[in-house]
This record gives C-alpha cells, structure tokens and sequence, in this order.
C-alpha cells in the first residue's frame, strides 16, 4: 500500500531534514532546519480580505529569538490587511505560524515561509478572517457527522509573453494538452510544477489548457501585443482548509516564475472574448474515519453525495458572491462555452454548475487490459470519486468560497429530505436544453450586481453557527455592488459588434490585477 507520508517526504526538504510528515512537525523540528539550512529569515503568508497573499519577513538574529517567533509568532495592522471590516481602535491582531505549512522559499533559500493564522487580542482565532472562517465550518461538519470535507482546486491561467518563435502556432481554441513545439510555455510551467510539489506535496496534474492567443489587445502596456497560452495546474484532494491555503500558495509560486521568466500570468476569468476564460473548478468529496464514501458498494453516488449536491444547488444562487467578484466574471458564465448558467447537475456534462467526474467506480487496473506482462493488479479499497462545481474562477475569495461551499455541504447533510429532493429535481441529462426540467432549473446570476443581492437575501444560510461574520458578508455585498454592473450581458447584445468589442475588452481589463 502506498504511504501518502512517504510520497511527501521525497518532495519537501522540510520534511527531507526532519523525516517527519508535516503534521508531525514541532518547533525543535523548525529550530533544526534553522540552523542546518542556514536560514536567515523567517516569512509569514497570510491572506487579507481581499484574497490576495501577504508576507512579513523576521530575520533571524539568535536562537532564542527565533524560537520566540515560532512560538508566539508577530504583531501586525488588521485594520490594513481587513480594511473595512477591523476597527482602526481594535486593529492589533498577532499572526502565528502553522508548522504544517512550513517550506523553504524556492526564490530565496535563505527564508523558512510559513502559513499563518490570525489570533485576536485574547488568543481566539479571530472570527473575521477568511482562514478561520474556513477553519469554524470545517469544525461544525467533523463535530455534527464525523465527517471530513476534502477538496481540490483546479489553477487556470493564462502565461503572456513573447514567443520568439512563432512556428508551430496552436490554433485557436485548440490548445488542449498540446505539447511542445506547439506548446512554448512548457519550461515554465515545469518549474511551476516543480515548486508546487515540493511545498505542497499535494500536486495532481498539469497541462496546457484550451486557449492561445497570438496578439492580446489591451490597455496595460505589459499585455498589449504579447501572446498567451492557457495553462491549468490541478492539485490532489485534501482536507478544505490546506486546500484552500494551496490554491493562495499556489497562485503565488504561479506568478513569481512567470515573473522570473518575464511573462505575466493571469487568472483573469475571461481575457478576450471568443476565447476559453479562466475557470476554478472546485472538486470535493465527503470523508469518514479516513475513507471516501461519496459512493456506495455499487459504484453509485452515496446519499451523502446525493445530498452534497443538494446542498450545493441550494446554496448556488449566493455562492457566486465568492467565486465569481468581478464583472468579467459574468462573461465567462454565457452559454455553449463550457461554463454553468443553469442551477443543475449532471454525470460528466461540462456545461452543467456541478459534474460527476469519471472515477474509476466501474473499472480499475485499466493497464492490464494492454499490458499482459503485468500480472499483480493495485490494491486500493477507497473510492476516487468527486463531484465539482463548475462555477468560481480566478476572482474567487478562496477562503470565503470554500467556507460558503462547506457550509453548503452541512446544510445539505442537515436537511436530507430537502437536499435529496433538490438533487432529484436538478439533474440534467446529457444535453441541458433538451432535458424534460429545463425551465424549471434555477439561474446563476448574471453581474456581480445580482450575486451581492442574492448573498444578502440567503446571508442567514452564511451567518448560522455564527461562521460567517455579519460584517463580512457586508463587506463582500458592497464589494460586488461597486463592479456596478447590472444586466451586463444584455447592455453587451444591445450594441453593435464593434461597440461589443471595446467595451467588453475594457471590463474585462478593468480588474485584471484584482485575479
């Protein structure tokens, strides 16, 4: 049987240096990859309210001191990091390191980098910050059921640069798992994966996505004229809450190497119309006494995952609040372009809002069929299977998204006669417009606009367990009410094809740092 701890220790030096599995790791770990790497700072990333990655860096001065930091972590302004949320009286917050987390810097050896956490004045988690959101919901579901919410991310982004060479082009909308030398950002996104690996131990896939553009036209001087490639990082299931730091992390390793190789790498939702936008697939699967039990002894979907679905179609008209927060956001959401905009689901259907992946339920050891050398098959007895919500891309609040779908899963799991029924009724057959419930389905919305209205018509669903902070919720509405962007898509059909052009291309590069 394979050993997940195993796996990890051959990626990261931390756990290399201390032959331990990072949940294992405690400060006299940390202390000796200290002095054996000589590390001269410690770096702290933490994500503020806007979902973006901070960091604060410690040097190291003596022994004492870095143990000091360790165990008590710093001092830091949370009226800056959660403006509009934190009280400028009440602004002192400390922020911790998480030793799980703990890697060496890929861009600066001498760093120890940590995740870390916010405690308020009293040394409680405090209650406003995305992580620790994140952190409550995950609690209330393991306390009630036992139950463990595992989680992937799916990274898409575009790489723009200048390709040198320009034989071999990919045509357009034809770059799905293209290889070199029609692929040009291979080297990249190899050192991409590189790093990923190494921190997060945690790694799926990577390949090149469907889009490329030979000429980005755009009002920012670093992406006018450049050529891009879509690219897609996909990382394994683990628990919501490492997850969801993976997806911040992995943004981050994302745009640092693309940065060093002078490209730019945008997670942007929809970078030029007519062409494949940026999604965040989120898959996610239910997990008891460490086993997967989305299915049942047939292969077919659990109850539990039945009401999942459920939950996760109730709560779909305000989740878009946090996977979904610029305007842009709303054109990548259109028909016939392998995005969501009916509340349903379906088994592999990638236009539905949630898909049940293939997972190996009714077939395995696949590779003995064409290699009759191989006579031992792999035994495994936990199920693969996930489903994924198809909505969110890369302007999602990540922390926010996956306590919102957290809390979507509990309700469905808290409500079983609701959730099944809504489950009955929104499944979708192989093509959406022909299935019998079609106009019954219920609507995503349609601007940023509408899902800060939605948020606050179904924000009792966010605050109960007192998990989401009223001021937040508050926060987020107000948010995606500045994006003033109201019946966006129908002001678009209303103009002429050139006017079409300009003005979608300036949404859609009004926020591009914002992704």
């Amino acid at each position: 049987m394979i050993n997940k701890a195993e796996i990890f220790s051959l990626s990261n030096p931390v756990s290399i240096i201390t032959n331990k599995d990072k949940n294992d790791l405690t400060r006299a770990d940390l202390i000796k990859v200290i002095l054996e790497k000589n590390i001269e700072k410690i770096t702290f990333h933490y994500t503020g309210i806007d979902g973006k990655i901070k960091e604060l860096k410690i040097p190291v001065t003596n022994r004492l001191q870095a143990e000091l930091v360790l165990a008590e972590g710093e001092r830091v302004d949370g009226s800056s990091l959660f403006k509009g949320i934190v009280e400028v009286g009440q602004s002192d917050l400390y922020v911790v390191p998480l030793y799980r987390s703990a890697f060496i810097n890929p861009f600066d050896s001498t760093s120890l980098d940590f995740v870390a956490r916010f405690f308020d004045r009293d040394g409680n988690l405090a209650s406003f910050v995305p992580d620790n959101i994140l952190h409550k919901a995950a609690n209330i579901l393991f306390e009630k059921y036992g139950y463990e919410l595992q989680t992937l991310g799916e990274l898409e982004f575009y790489l723009l640069g200048n390709f040198d060479n320009k034989s071999y082009a990919l045509p357009k909308q034809k770059g799905y798992h293209a290889s070199p030398p029609f692929a040009k950002t291979g080297h990249i996104l190899n050192e991409m994966l590189k790093y990923m690996t190494q921190i997060t131990g945690n790694v799926k896939y990577a390949h090149n996505e469907v889009g490329s553009l030979d000429r980005v036209i755009s009002d920012f001087p670093e992406l006018n004229g450049k050529s891009a490639e879509q690219v897609e990082i996909e990382f394994l299931p683990t628990n919501v809450e490492d997850s969801a730091d993976n997806l911040v992390i992995g943004s981050w390793i994302i745009r640092n190497v693309a940065y060093k190789y002078g490209f730019v790498a945008t997670f942007f939702p929809k970078l030029e119309q007519g062409h494949a936008g940026n999604g965040l697939h989120i898959h996610m699967a239910l997990y008891k006494d460490g086993k997967n039990i989305m299915t049942d002894n047939n292969g077919d979907l659990s109850q539990e995952a039945l009401k999942l679905i459920g939950g996760l179609c109730y709560y779909a008209p305000s989740l878009t609040a946090f996977g979904n927060m610029v305007s842009a956001s709303y054109l990548r959401l259109v028909p016939n372009q392998e995005a969501p905009t009916k509340v349903c689901w379906s088994d592999s259907n990638r236009s539905a809002l949630i898909r049940v992946p293939l997972a190996w339920t009714k077939a395995k050891n696949l590779a003995q069929k064409i290699n009759p050398a191989e006579k031992e098959p792999l035994s495994y007895d936990n199920s693969r299977q996930t489903v994924e919500l198809r909505s969110p891309d890369g302007s999602a609040n990540a922390h926010l998204l996956l306590s919102g779908i957290t809390m979507a899963v509990e309700w469905g799991l808290s409500n079983s006669k609701s959730s099944l029924e809504i489950a009955t009724m929104s499944k979708v057959s192989a093509n959406i417009q022909q299935s019998p419930n079609f106009s019954e389905l219920g609507e995503l919305a349609t601007s940023c606009a509408e899902s800060s209205e939605k948020l606050l018509q179904q924000k009792d669903l966010y605050e109960r367990h007192n998990i989401f902070p009223p001021q937040v919720i508050n926060y987020v509405a107000k948010l995606l009410q500045s994006e003033n962007d109201r019946y966006l898509n129908s002001r678009l059909l209303a103009m002429a094809e050139e006017e079409q052009i300009i003005e979608s291309r300036r949404i859609m590069h009004r926020d591009i740092h914002r992704c």
